[in-house]
């Protein structure tokens, strides 16, 4: 079962690459950190969002698609008409 739902949302991550994401990321000891970036590549095991901060500076960060379904990682897609829906 848990191998169907990491196809399931591997699928999902990689319909969406090139869109625009918001991330939550649990850090542990009740720290979360909330980002905003482009979904750039999609990975067999990972995928990877490009960040951009006010300091023009960019940074990729990378995460599994367990990560999604442990629900260390929350991931929301923004679409065109700025709705958002949630990969889980």
């Amino acid at each position: 079962m848990e191998k169907n739902d990491l196809a399931k949302i591997r699928k999902d991550v990689e319909d969406c690459i090139g869109k625009r994401v918001i991330l939550k990321a649990n850090k542990g000891r009740k720290r979360t950190t909330t980002r905003e970036g482009i979904l750039e590549e999609a990975y067999p095991s990972l995928f990877v969002v490009r960040i951009c901060n006010q300091f023009d500076s960019v940074r990729r960060v990378s995460y599994t698609y367990s990560d999604i379904l442990t629900e260390t990682v929350e991931v929301t897609i923004c679409d065109e008409e700025q709705r958002k829906i949630k990969v889980s």
